[in-house]
């Protein structure tokens, strides 16, 4: 049984991200040894290297090991010692240097210390191909031992969707790089529209700028319409997700974009920021695409959606019609880089 290494808090609900939901998957359909490891990663106590050490030192030599990157980048004198006796494929889903928010200087030191790890690698694994052509050009590493394994998705049921269009989700963790602050600004310039958003996602990741979100949420008048709920179980998303009619994802950065193919499944359009990753996750025509951290375009793409029905209806036929792929698929692409 292939070893995977990864975050202590993989199943903890109040924290969700779709790096957890990707690691369980995969541990889950390939049958791999899930080894959690408790820590602050990237930048981990000492108690928690220690543990990380440990658990990489109980792996017999020769063994192939899959790490996800969060655990491994910000730790080279902890994970590259064994890549000299591990065949070690490191799990990439963002670059350490690219969350939003991280002062310069912090910012450098995990870059250096994330490509000291993905040049020792026997294999990197990126979650699309934008995200494997950076690392690649990024960090100088060799395109021979990068692979893709994109996200998959589940069945669901396709949304009905309402006459008006006016019921927003907004399915992400309250951080910097998912851009809450650029969507309420937004919000509250079409707020003489009927319109309800519901901000589904974790706010202890960055609880101080989800307090700051909250605050202009308040501050700008539109508590009662842009509604941050945290997290939600499977059963109540998928009640939410029912009840969708456009996703809206002004993410400043995204080497995927998960919650993208997941509303795609359902056949919701999806309003999301022309950054990394997210045109091609989308696809063509399946929704908008913004400039990130522009308000103003964001205003005018929201307005139109909600005054426009033949946009609406010609959006909702090219989501139904976006092709996704499944989770499956995806497990079989990852099993084949680690076979």
């Amino acid at each position: 049984m292939t070893p995977f290494v990864v975050p202590g808090d993989i199943d903890d609900v109040t924290v969700a991200s779709g790096g957890n939901t990707y690691d369980r998957r995969m541990c889950d359909l390939l049958g791999l040894e899930k080894v959690t490891v408790a820590g602050r990663w990237p930048t981990p106590s000492t108690k928690a290297r220690v543990a990380l050490a440990d658990r990489l030192g109980q792996i017999p030599d020769g063994s192939v090991a899959l790490i996800d990157g969060l655990v491994a980048c910000g730790v080279p004198e902890v994970v590259v010692p064994h890549t000299r006796r591990l065949r070690l494929v490191v799990l990439l889903h963002l670059q350490l240097a690219d969350e939003t928010g991280v002062p310069p200087e912090r910012a450098a030191g995990l870059d250096r210390r994330e490509r000291e790890v993905l040049r020792a690698a026997n294999t990197v694994v990126a979650t699309s191909e934008w995200a494997a052509r950076r690392a690649i050009a990024h960090h100088g590493l060799d395109p021979k031992r990068v692979r893709t394994a994109p996200p998959g998705t589940d069945p669901a049921p396709t949304s009905p969707g309402t006459e008006s269009g006016d019921r927003l989700l907004c399915l992400a963790s309250v951080t910097q790089r998912k851009g809450h602050d650029v969507l309420a600004q937004a919000l509250a310039n079409v707020a003489d529209l009927p319109w309800t958003c519901v901000c589904v996602g974790s706010v202890r990741r960055d609880p101080g700028h989800a307090r700051r979100v909250q605050a202009l949420v308040d501050r700008l008048g539109i508590a009662g319409k842009m509604i941050l709920t945290g997290p939600l179980s499977d059963a109540d998303l998928e009640t939410t997700f029912a009840k969708t009619d456009l996703l809206v994802l002004p993410s400043r950065r995204e080497t995927f974009g998960m919650v993208v193919t997941e509303a795609l499944v359902r056949g919701i359009p999806v309003l999301t920021t022309n950054v990394d990753a997210l045109p091609h996750t989308l696809g063509p025509g399946a929704g908008l695409l913004v400039p990130p951290d522009d308000v103003a375009a964001l205003t005018r793409a929201l307005r139109g959606w909600l005054t426009d029905a033949e946009l609406r209806d010609r959006l909702r036929a090219a989501a139904r019609a976006r092709e996704v792929e499944d989770w499956p698929t995806a497990a079989t692409r990852l099993a084949g880089v680690l076979r």
